[in-house]
C-alpha cells in the first residue's frame, strides 16, 4: 500500500510539469501568432493619405468671394490644387454643382461645371480659365452657361446653396463628346466614369446674391 502511494506522489510533479509546458507552447503559439501579425502590418506600411482639394479662394465651406460668383459682373473660376492622387491615375474630371436645387422635377442638379479628360499629370486649375469647348491641356468643359465656367448664383431671398466642388481620379482616359446640354453630357460623363475612380476629393463654398 505505501509503495503504491509513493509512487503515485512521484508521478504528481512529472503531470504538473508536462502541463505546464503545453500551456508555455500554446502561450509562445499565440505571441508568435501576435507578432507575425505586427509584421505583416507593419510590411504594408502606413494607409495613403487620402485624396485632397484644396483653393486659396475661400475656407472650405465658408463664403464664396463675389469674384468668383455671378455677383460679379464676369465670374472667374478659382484657382484649385488636388494632392495626394492615387498610383495609376491616367486622368481626372472635375464636377462643380449646386445640389441645393432640382432640375426638371428630377433629382438632377445645377451644372456650374464640369470637366473631363484632364491630364493625370495635372496638379491644378489656374484662377479664371479660359472658356470654349477645350481648356488648354485638351480637357474638355460644359456648364449651364454654356463651356464656360459658370459662378454660384442663389438668390438673395432664400438661403445660402452649398456650392460643391468634387475632383475624381480615373484609372483611364474617357473619350466622351459634349451632348445637346450640360445635363445630357453629365449623365454620359458619369456613366464612363464607373468602375474607374481611384480617389475622389471635395471641397465647397457657400453663397447666395446680395441683398
Amino acid at each position: 500500500m505505501k509503495t503504491r502511494l509513493a509512487m503515485r506522489m512521484l508521478a504528481m510533479p512529472l503531470i504538473t510539469v508536462t502541463l505546464a509546458f503545453g500551456q508555455a507552447q500554446r502561450g509562445g503559439g499565440a505571441a508568435a501568432q501576435q507578432g507575425g501579425a505586427a509584421a505583416a502590418a507593419g510590411a504594408r506600411g502606413p494607409a495613403a493619405a487620402p485624396m485632397a482639394l484644396t483653393t486659396t479662394g475661400w475656407m472650405d465651406g465658408t463664403v464664396i468671394p463675389n469674384k468668383f460668383t455671378q455677383a460679379a459682373a464676369m465670374a472667374v473660376s478659382p484657382a484649385l490644387t488636388w494632392t495626394n492622387v492615387p498610383m495609376g491615375t491616367q486622368s481626372f474630371v472635375l464636377h462643380f454643382h449646386d445640389p441645393d436645387v432640382s432640375i426638371q422635377k428630377g433629382t438632377g442638379d445645377q451644372v456650374h461645371w464640369l470637366v473631363w479628360g484632364i491630364p493625370g499629370t495635372a496638379t491644378g486649375f489656374a484662377e479664371n480659365m479660359p472658356q470654349g469647348a477645350q481648356l488648354p491641356d485638351g480637357s474638355r468643359q460644359i456648364s449651364a452657361s454654356g463651356q464656360i465656367y459658370r459662378g454660384p448664383g442663389a438668390r438673395a431671398a432664400g438661403p445660402k446653396h452649398h456650392y460643391t466642388f468634387e475632383i475624381y481620379a480615373l484609372d483611364t482616359t474617357i473619350d466622351v463628346a459634349h451632348g445637346a446640354n450640360e445635363q445630357e453630357t453629365r449623365t454620359t460623363v458619369f456613366a464612363a466614369m464607373q468602375g474607374h475612380i481611384l480617389g475622389k476629393a471635395v471641397y465647397a463654398g457657400l453663397f447666395k446674391r446680395p441683398q
